[in-house]
């Protein structure tokens, strides 16, 4: 899963360009962590409810995100970002989704992951050398 908030990758070329995909998930929490929270945001310092909420709702967005880049023949996001809001939580993850392929040698923009990789696909399975 290669998924990156700048506009390129290093080491890898575009090979097309899909379009935009997004995953977005909403999400309240319940009565007793409300309480809990709300008295606790009383007296200051950090909520951990509503971290863990709104860690596993930026997670589950990033999965839908992903799922959707797949489906349409991706293999990368590119320009990736998060839009929030809140009550209930609301988290939208997107990008761009692109087809990419690791740059095989150390010139052209190769790095030391692309090649490694490039060199991975090109080996056939152990079933299929022998």
């Amino acid at each position: 899963m290669l998924i990156v908030t700048t506009q390129g990758i290093p080491g890898y070329k575009v090979d097309a360009v899909i379009g935009q995909v997004m995953g977005i998930t909403a999400r309240t929490i319940d009565l007793g962590t409300g309480l809990s929270a709300g008295l606790r945001a009383l007296s200051g310092g950090e909520i951990s409810e509503l971290t863990q909420l709104l860690y596993d709702s930026r997670n589950q967005a990033i999965d839908r995100m992903w799922q959707q880049c797949v489906e349409r023949g991706g293999n990368a996001i590119v320009r990736m970002r998060f839009d929030t809001s809140t009550s209930p939580s609301e988290i939208c993850a997107y990008g761009t989704a692109v087809v990419v392929s690791p740059i095989a040698t150390a010139e052209e923009g190769g790095t030391v992951q692309s090649i490694g990789q490039a060199r991975f696909a090109a080996t056939p399975p152990e079933d299929e050398a022998a």
